[in-house]
């Protein structure tokens, strides 16, 4: 008995670590991922807000669809940027846990659960 408890602590401590180092790794490509995504964001709607008002001031329709588009896109970003915001909470907590000898395993991500993705009214 005292062999069996042994190989499931040493397969949890290798789990923690290996989980440990999996969730910095990603925490920082997601941190990376979007300090690009919130300057995309910016660049992209506002040159879909500058070629909307330019195609409005001079009556070209289909430039309109194109400033639409970007603005569409622009949104596209904003929800990619947001999303990754709870994936990195998520794993902030998840480290934690492993900090504070409470982990066990990874904590499923439910994104569209998380408060902070829903629109402001």
């Amino acid at each position: 008995m005292d062999s069996t408890n042994t190989q499931i602590q040493q397969l949890l401590e290798s789990n923690r670590v290996d989980d440990l180092k999996s969730f910095l790794k990603r925490r920082h490509c997601l941190n990376v991922t979007n300090v690009s995504l919130m300057y995309l964001f910016h660049i992209v709607q506002t040159a879909g807000i500058l070629t909307t008002t330019l195609a409005a001031g001079y009556d070209l329709k289909y430039v309109i669809w194109i400033g639409a588009s970007l603005n569409a896109i622009a949104a596209l970003i904003h929800v990619f940027e947001k999303t990754n915001e709870s994936l990195i909470k998520q794993y902030g907590k998840d480290i934690q846990m492993i900090k504070d000898n409470t982990y066990i395993d990874e904590t499923p991500v439910d994104v569209e659960a998380d408060e902070t993705n829903q629109p402001k009214n």
